[in-house]
């Protein structure tokens, strides 16, 4: 069971937040998916920011969020406003 942490773009105050959820590890992480943790996160922390659905995405995929294609930016945007509605 690999520590969150481990994983690119997951930083220690991350790690919190995702613990606190029920999300103790990467590959519970993965296996949940980016949109189902970001929810969860959402739930507990209306603050957070689609900013963070791009960082879980990321850290799933193993990649700087900010180097994630349009389209997945564009489908994890469309994803984060529908939970405003």
């Amino acid at each position: 069971m690999s520590k969150l942490t481990s994983m690119l773009n997951i930083g220690k105050e991350m790690e919190k937040k995702l613990i606190s959820v029920g999300i103790e590890s990467s590959g519970q992480l993965i296996e949940i998916g980016a949109k189902d943790a970001f929810l969860r996160l959402k739930q507990k922390y209306p603050n957070v920011c689609l900013v963070h659905l791009y960082t879980l995405e990321g850290a799933i995929r193993d990649t700087e969020f900010n180097r994630l294609s349009e389209d997945t930016k564009k489908e994890l945007k469309e994803f984060s406003d529908f939970l405003k509605k």
